[in-house]
């Protein structure tokens, strides 16, 4: 059973930056994929970026150029970099592992608001 955690979240003012990280517990293969997806308010969940065991990475055309996917091997911690932040991602933010599959396992999620 693995438990992912996000931290990271606040208020912000447009054109800021925010660091999101997604701890992962329990037993994992290192060349994990994890994925970045988020809610907005009333809107369905969506991807927002992805990096697969090879270190390659996937991101929404919304955030490209401005959010970064990263992960840390030696504390299981995957972490979303997010510059220039807009309104409009303003968001539930989650980690999920992996992107996509028969088994995957989501965190609580981390509230990011960003003013105009």
């Amino acid at each position: 059973q693995l438990r992912l955690v996000e931290s990271g979240g606040g208020l912000v003012q447009a054109g800021e930056s925010l660091r999101l990280s997604c701890k992962v517990s329990g037993r994992i293969m290192s060349n994990y994929s994890i994925g970045w997806f988020r809610r907005p308010p009333g809107a369905q969940r969506e991807l927002v970026a992805s990096i697969n065991s090879d270190d390659s990475t996937n991101y929404a055309d919304s955030v490209k150029g401005r959010f970064t996917i990263s992960r840390d091997h030696a504390s299981n911690t995957a972490y979303l970099e997010m510059n220039n932040l807009k309104p409009e991602d303003t968001a539930v933010y989650y980690c999920k592992l992996p992107p996509s599959g028969p088994i995957v396992y989501w965190g609580q999620g981390t509230q990011v608001t960003v003013s105009s």
